[in-house]
Formats: structure tokens, sequence, C-alpha cells
């Protein structure tokens, strides 16, 4: 009886370590499994991010990734995104391939309160910097009516600009709308600047200034006074300026390309200082010279330099550049561009270097001054990716009418 007992009690242990093997080779099976899972879904984001946001000058996605901590029930990613779209993408694509996770990424713009989705800039030239303190890098500039699209908000709020551009501006320089207002603004009668700069005046021939303006500024009209005409600001100032120096927004956003007209903005600033993210008729970097000399033209460029190289059609040698074709240069052993002009003719081209001048192609010219890395024409390629018309925008104009 004795023996059976322990042949028993040694046939119970023997089955007990046999299930806890078991049981161990399951989790360890389990825990493989996540961590396939996640070693996989890593993959999957690195893919999405060259995909979704190659470059963080217009996109964020900070820090996006898979936590694979083995105490995890699944696989979660973790991370910080501008929209929701981001956030649903990463989804919609894990989704493919039967892969368990989480997805608890979070979506800046979605703590954003109605209220304050969007703004307008309220001043003539408000400037956006690299990060939110006024000792930061300069990133580029909005002009007055300027909508921008809200993704932070505090005292320095983080917006997305209409050519995609992403920086932090001062809420004392924004008037915010939300979306009923924003499709308000958009059907109202407005009106732009079009000369270099001028002013609102308190009234007609008057000279107190309600507030200074620049090329490309947008207002609403409110009266109009034989040569003058009342406008306000996003922010509801109002002022008198001569008719000449403004056009109703919705005519002049018509116009098609007109290279002579781009040239003449262009050549109206010579002379002017260089400043580090400027894009105003105040003052420019080499690419806001060029987006400001498109820009009176109707069109969007692209903000940076490297960004515009890789937008409109290429063309390879300088000898057959034609006028306003953008012209960039930089280092020709990495091919890195860090410099655009506007090519003129006759190996003439304007640019933006210590300030705006002339330059030639030409190596044998005296004033000649680099060569070009590549060459982009944007005539003909409106449309296509990172050049559009301000009447195509649908952040100017609504649209669905």
């Amino acid at each position: 009886m004795k023996r059976k007992t322990i042949t028993l009690v040694l046939l119970l242990v023997a089955t007990a370590v046999g299930m806890t093997a078991m049981a161990q080779n399951l989790l360890n099976d389990e825990q493989e499994t996540k961590l396939s899972d996640a070693i996989e879904i890593g993959k999957k984001l690195n893919d999405l991010k060259s995909r979704l946001a190659p470059d963080k000058r217009v996109a964020i996605w900070d820090d996006v990734r898979c936590l694979n901590a083995i105490d995890l029930h699944v696989p979660m990613i973790t991370g910080t995104v501008g929209y929701q779209w981001q956030k649903d993408s990463i989804s919609a694509e894990l989704d493919k391939y039967n892969v368990k996770y989480h997805n608890s990424i979070e979506v800046l713009a979605n703590k954003v309160p109605a209220d304050k989705q969007w703004a307008l800039v309220k001043l003539s030239i408000a400037t956006l910097r690299c990060e939110p303190k006024h000792s930061a890098e300069v990133a580029t500039q909005g002009i007055m009516g300027m909508p921008l699209r809200v993704i932070e908000v505090g005292e320095w709020c983080r917006v997305q600009c209409p050519d995609g551009y992403i920086a932090y501006v001062p809420e004392s320089s924004l008037k915010f709308v939300n979306e009923q207002e924003l499709t308000k603004w958009k059907s109202a009668e407005r009106y732009i600047v079009t000369v270099y700069d001028d002013r609102l005046v308190t009234e007609p021939k008057g000279d107190e200034t309600v507030s200074d303006l620049v090329l490309g500024d947008i207002l609403c009209a409110v009266n109009k006074k034989g040569k003058w005409i009342e406008l306000a600001t996003p922010d509801g100032r109002t002022g008198w300026v001569s008719k000449e120096s403004v056009e109703q927004l919705d005519k002049w956003a018509q116009q098609n390309i007109d290279l002579k007209k781009i040239e003449k903005t262009a050549r109206r600033m010579m002379g002017s200082s260089y400043l580090w993210g400027g894009t105003s008729t105040k003052a420019t970097d080499c690419s806001g010279l060029t987006k400001v000399s498109y820009f009176s033209n109707g069109i969007i460029l692209q903000r940076d330099a490297s960004q515009q190289a890789l937008t409109g059609k290429k063309i390879a040698d300088w000898h057959d550049a034609k006028l306003c074709d953008l012209l960039f240069f930089g280092n020709s052993t990495t091919g890195r561009v860090t410099h655009v002009g506007l090519y003129l003719r006759d190996g003439k081209y304007i640019h933006c270097s210590g300030q705006v001048k002339i330059n030639d192609l030409n190596p044998e010219a005296p004033d000649y001054l680099y060569s070009p890395l590549s060459i982009s024409r944007i005539n003909g390629m409106i449309g296509t990716k990172g050049i559009i018309y301000v009447r195509d925008h649908d952040w100017y104009f609504d649209k669905n009418k």
C-alpha cells in the first residue's frame, strides 16, 4: 500500500511538472509571437513614416514606435502625430497584416477646441519660429489674412501654413476662427494688397496708422469712398487705403501665370536685406524671394529651397532655362540644396544672398556667382506636387461652391 501511495505521488508530481513545462512552452510561444508582432509592427511604422511623414517640416511624427514589453497584453503603438488621419492610416495599414496591437498614439489637433481650430494672421507680418520661444530660429513668416490650421494652442501655437509648413507663432499674432467662421470669411468680399507696401489709415488721406500693409495681405471690405476703400483686419480693426493699392481677391485669384509680373516683383525687391526665414516684401531669405514673387501672381510654392527643388519640371542645362525658372545651388558632392534664385535671361538671375541682387551663371562673366545643381520650371506645372494656385487652395476659397 505504501509503494502505491509513493507511486501515485510521483505520478502526480511528474504530471504537474509536465503541465508546468507545457504552460511555460505556451507562454514562451505567446511571448515570441508578441515579440515577432512588435518587430513586424516596427518595420511597418518605419515604412509608414517614409510615406506619411518623410519631412518633419510639414508633418508631425514624434517618437512613433511600438513598445514590445513582454508583460503587455498586445504590442502598443505610442508617440504623437498632428492629425487624426495619420493615426487612422497607421491602423488601416496594420490591419492588413493580421497582427494584434493597441494604437495609443496621441493626436495633437484633437485637443484643439472647436473655436480655435483655424486662425487668420492679424498682423501685416507674423514671425513663425521652429520652437515656441522668441529666441528660437525663424522658420517662416505669415502675412495678414493668411489662413492657418491650428495643431496646438497656448501662448505659442503650433500651426500649419497653406504651403504645409509647420511652425510656432505667438497667440497674440492670430485671430482664431472656427470652421463656420472660416467658411464665412472665404465667401466675404475680400481685398488683397497688390503694392510693395502701404498703410491702413484712420481716414481717407489721413496720416494716423491703423496697420502697416505688405504685398499679399488680405482684408475684408467695409466701405468705399471715392478713390479710397475702408477695410477690416482679421481682428476687426478698420481703416482706409487707396483703391490703387488693393484688388478684389476673387478677381486677383483668377489671374494665370504671368512671368513678367513675377520678374517685376522680384526686381522690386532689389537691394532689400536678407532675413533668415523671411517671406515678405520687408525682408526675405532666398526661397522667401521666390515665394513672394510667385505669390504676387497667385501661386503658392513650397517654403524652403530644398523643398522647391523637388517640384516642377527639371531642366538639364542653364542655357535652356527660361524666365522665372528656379535655379538651385548647393553642395555638388552631396547634392544638398541650400540656395535658390530666379532665372532672368542671358545667363542672369536674381536671388537673395546678403541682399536681393543679380548675378551671372556664366563662369567667365565678371558678376558670376555659383553654378546650379538643378533647375525647375514652374510654368506649365501648376497643380502638380508643391505648386498650387491660391484660387485652388481650399483654405482660401470654398471649392464646394
